[in-house]
């Protein structure tokens, strides 16, 4: 092992460290050498989500040490940006093992640098975090959270004024004020005085608030005929959406008791992700059950969604996020179109469906793609404030109704496919329907997302290698279909095959790589921000002429999808 990682994980054995963490430490130096190297071989850092990691001791993981560092990297930054002012923090956090203790300490450290904090007095969704910093004028604010990550993560998400996430030059200014800290510096000792309890007061206004975004003018009666079953699978979702659902006029709610208890461990899923259908499965059973129409399920801090709905065979399926994302823009559009002055866009990610572009151009409303993670979103919202953002989001079951909130957000979606399909209920029609509508006007877009695990050191340099071999060695071809065109986002070039014309990319750089072919066909790749694991995006798109041919050509485009997989090695 590299002596700088020993002699690293040696400062850790004296003060101003803990006991236990040293004893901790010990232990791993005398034991287990393995953990020790990555626990220490790096320092955690801001990703496209923010700080995510294992907790644990060590550089490398979530702990109070790490996240007090960053706080107080945080404390001296708002001192420097904001001289003169007397600084304030929202701080939320979620169901996870350490979630609230972790919370507490970030709340003495930004109270011991005499910032006033204003912390949720239980656990609450993302969203709200975003909701409540806007609200309550804070500088900034902290979400403790690592999403739908496995039970051993947790994570620490950085807000800024506008209520979005911190994006370049912040992230890389605050970046520089922690690495210049040692964790000595740290001032853990609180001023309670300066530490506010928050709770219902901001829960009644963001329920509202949420209502007011994504009810429309349906009847009552309506809307006690739609059936749904909600999960928030062990998460905090069960804090708002069932309250939100009902107060917007939803009688027919079943909850799926066995997950409706916040629980670090998520014992009834193995991933408390939506995105996966064995996670819903619970609440699909369910459905059958109470011949429910809808199935809505959210990850753990409730910023995503999944959503089931029932096919023409009256069976269940799972909706994937672009399928979803795609319904959502098309009813705000429907809604917006008689009353448009000219300034409305809509954004979405360069890894989603091209459908997004489609639909919303034939609108006439601009369209706007940024990197992924909805900080990029929030950004430009914040960049054009003479630009009304109708909504948006990405292909990872994430979607923002308006701006109200500055980042994705389960709880407005949630109500808004409530909306979407009470309405199409009472039409006759449904989600599913209406889907293959769109998909016979706009084009037939079918995508599919592999992403691969790669864990520790080694796993990071098999996905640096990944992405190296797939620039230096570009395909030239992908299902037979020539590549036209190479989007690196890294080097912020795009090469055009078909003119030999190589342009500027203006959006930030990022470590994504995107291929075209010559019949539409999109293939991105990227390492996750927050995750070990490097992503492929698939995106294949034909025509589909009529309803009625809809299975036969969801097979072709399955087959197309599966070869690309092969070729792709996936």
């Amino acid at each position: 092992m590299d002596k700088k990682i020993i002699e690293k994980a040696q400062e850790w054995l004296d003060k101003p460290f803990d006991q236990d963490t040293q004893k901790s430490v010990q232990h791993l130096i005398e034991n287990d050498l393995s953990t020790l190297e990555d626990a220490f071989y790096t320092n955690i850092n801001f990703g496209t989500g923010g700080m995510r990691g294992i907790m644990g001791v060590g550089t490398n993981r979530i702990n109070k040490y790490t996240l007090g560092k960053n706080t107080q990297g945080i404390c001296n930054y708002l001192k420097k940006v904001f001289p003169d002012q007397k600084h304030s923090v929202a701080i939320a956090f979620d169901c996870r093992h350490n979630s609230k203790t972790l919370a507490k300490v970030v709340a003495d450290v930004f109270s011991a640098n005499d910032v006033k904090v204003f912390i949720f007095e239980d656990l609450r969704p993302t969203p709200e975090l975003s909701y409540a910093l806007k609200t309550l004028n804070c500088h900034c604010g902290i979400v403790l959270t690592a999403s739908h990550n496995p039970p051993e993560y947790n994570g620490y998400k950085v807000y800024w004024q506008d209520g979005g996430q911190i994006v370049p030059p912040q992230d890389h200014e605050i970046i520089e004020e922690i690495n210049q800290l040692q964790f000595k510096d740290v001032l853990f000792k609180p001023k309670e005085n300066l530490i506010n309890y928050i709770g219902e007061e901001i829960d009644k206004k963001f329920i509202k608030d949420s209502i007011h975004n994504a009810k429309t003018s349906l009847k009552s009666s309506a809307r006690e005929d739609l059936k749904i079953v909600f999960t928030s699978i062990h998460g905090t979702a069960i804090k708002l959406i069932p309250q939100t659902l009902t107060q917007a006029g939803y009688t027919q709610l079943a909850i799926v008791k066995e997950q409706a208890e916040p629980d670090g461990d998520f014992p009834t899923v193995k991933s408390p992700n939506p995105e996966e259908p064995e996670a819903l499965k619970m609440a699909l059973d369910l459905a059958d059950k109470n011949e429910s129409d809808i199935v809505i399920g959210t990850d753990p801090d409730s910023d995503r969604l999944g959503v089931a709905v029932r096919d023409n065979n009256q069976k269940m399926i799972l909706l994937n996020g672009n399928q979803t994302m795609i319904l959502m823009t098309w009813f705000l559009l429907e809604k917006y179109k008689n009353n448009l002055k000219g300034n409305e866009f809509v954004v979405s990610t360069i890894v989603s469906t091209p459908m997004m572009r489609v639909i919303t151009e034939n609108y006439g409303v601009e369209f706007t793609e940024t990197l992924t993670g909805f900080k990029w979103i929030a950004d430009l919202i914040k960049k054009y404030p003479n630009k009304h953002f109708i909504g948006g989001g990405e292909e990872s079951f994430g979607f923002m109704v308006g701006d109200f909130v500055r980042d994705k957000d389960a709880i407005t979606s949630t109500l808004l496919i409530c909306e979407i399909a009470t309405q199409l209920k009472s039409e006759g029609s449904s989600l599913y329907n209406k889907l293959i509508e769109l998909y016979t006007e706009h084009g037939f877009y079918k995508e599919d997302l592999v992403a691969l695990v790669k864990k520790g050191i080694e796993g990071q340099k098999e996905i640096q290698q990944k992405m190296k071999d797939l620039r230096d060695h570009p395909l030239d071809k992908i299902c037979g279909e020539k590549v036209v065109l190479i989007e690196d986002y890294q080097n912020s070039t795009a090469k055009n095959f078909q003119n030999h014309k190589t342009t500027k990319l203006d959006i930030p750089k990022s470590n994504v790589l995107i291929y075209y072919t010559e019949n539409g066909t999109k293939v991105a790749t990227r390492p996750s921000g927050t995750e070990p694991k490097i992503k492929f995006y698939i995106s294949v798109n034909t025509s589909l002429s009529k309803v009625e041919d809809f299975e036969k050509v969801d097979n072709m485009l399955n087959q197309k999808i599966s070869k690309i997989k092969t070729e792709l090695g996936l």
